[in-house]
């Protein structure tokens, strides 16, 4: 793609990554193919080709406009168009500078979205505000009420060991029985896992709301717990886990990428033991519905190895079609853009359902809560269905 970028923008890192990456861009249309939003609205500038001339034309025009705001929005960042683009154009970090162009400019002005960046990231305010909230659990839209769940009485995790176990911000405090029941799987296979105090959000929340300097101010504070006695860092989030990998690309210095380094998806640390089938709450499972999140095949692209350790556990996985498309949670996109990814979630739905499983398993805890709404059987995170 030919570029006309200032050369005052160029002289920048991020003007002259911007150009690196829109330069890679061969305009073939192939990414609109896997595309959900463009899928479902049929609109170029709701593909990854507009919204990439969209970014362009921000940086060759050094103006933000209402309509880079509004179909970048919309864009999930499931990254589903990275794992089909045959130049290898590194579409989720033009769009990461898009959206830092468009903050610094034409500032979000949206409450819901300043509530999230405010509560979300910290647990201490998140739990207490989910606990008042659940009374009136009843009385909220459907879309909400799984997050308002009681989550089972759990035991305290240790404080010291060899694998530290990121909690993540709302997994610890919907789902907290993830991570715990893996601490027991670690245990049982040798492994000390723990969790630490100090941790922070991952930052991918402000990193994809273009809020770049509190997202690098979070990751700095994660990065000093890579300490040498810490042999992996574990994320049952691969939303978290994408964003953690990634932290050596986003901060640039040693540490950040030593750090990095020593993230492992929970998938990278289980396989090769052997597992027997867990009996679930309502009977034993048999055949399960996999749903693999975005962040987990194409951000961190581990495609097939929660599937291998399933079906080594004992489980039939039935047929999912379209398992590339996102199912529309994507962070706080469910409530930022309720519209899209409602209909994203449906259509989903439907292909999970179709050979009626008696579980669906995934391996976030957006998906998780975002669909379990929308299907009339359980949805668990993976390693639960792990004894």
């Amino acid at each position: 793609m030919r570029t006309e970028i200032p050369e005052a923008t160029l002289a920048t890192d991020r003007g002259h990554r911007a150009n690196a990456i829109l330069r890679t861009c061969v305009h073939c249309g192939m990414c609109n193919a896997t595309c959900p939003t463009y899928q479902v609205r049929g609109d170029e500038l709701d593909g990854p080709r507009g919204r990439i001339y969209l970014i362009k034309g921000l940086l060759e025009s050094g103006e933000a406009n209402a309509v880079a705001r509004t179909h970048l929005d919309r864009c999930l960042t499931c990254r589903a168009c990275e794992t089909t683009c045959p130049s290898g154009v590194r579409y989720g970090e033009l769009a990461e500078i898009g959206r830092e162009v468009l903050e610094e400019q034409r500032p979000s002005r949206s409450l819901l979205g300043l509530l999230l960046l405010g509560i979300v990231p910290r647990p201490d305010l998140l739990a207490p505000l989910v606990a008042l909230a659940r009374p009136f659990r009843g009385l909220l839209p459907r879309r909400l009420r799984r997050l308002l769940e009681p989550p089972p009485r759990q035991r305290d995790l240790p404080r010291h060991g060899r694998v530290l176990l990121m909690q993540g911000c709302v997994q610890r405090v919907v789902t907290p029985e993830v991570n715990a029941h893996l601490a027991d799987l670690l245990e049982a296979r040798g492994m000390a896992a723990f969790v630490s105090d100090a941790e922070e959000c991952c930052g991918g929340l402000a990193l994809h709301a273009g809020r770049t300097a509190a997202a690098h101010s979070l990751m700095q504070r994660n990065v000093g717990l890579a300490a040498d006695d810490v042999d992996a860092i574990v994320s049952t989030a691969t939303g978290c886990g994408v964003t953690l990998k990634d932290y050596g690309r986003v901060l640039g210095d040693d540490a950040a990428k030593g750090f990095a380094d020593k993230v492992r998806d929970v998938a990278e640390v289980l396989a090769g033991f052997d597992f027997r089938k867990n009996r679930l709450e309502g009977g034993e499972a048999v055949t399960v519905a996999w749903h693999p999140p975005c962040t987990l095949q194409h951000g961190q692209r581990l495609t097939g190895l929660v599937e291998k350790i399933l079906v080594a556990t004992g489980y039939r996985l039935v047929p999912v079609a379209d398992q590339h498309l996102c199912c529309g949670s994507a962070g706080s996109y469910s409530l930022l853009q309720p519209g899209m990814a409602s209909e994203l979630k449906e259509r989903k739905a439907d292909a999970l359902t179709r050979h009626s499983p008696d579980v669906i398993a995934t391996a976030n805890i957006g998906c998780q809560t975002h669909l379990a709404d929308a299907v009339g059987v359980p949805v668990v995170h993976w390693v639960e269905l792990l004894r």
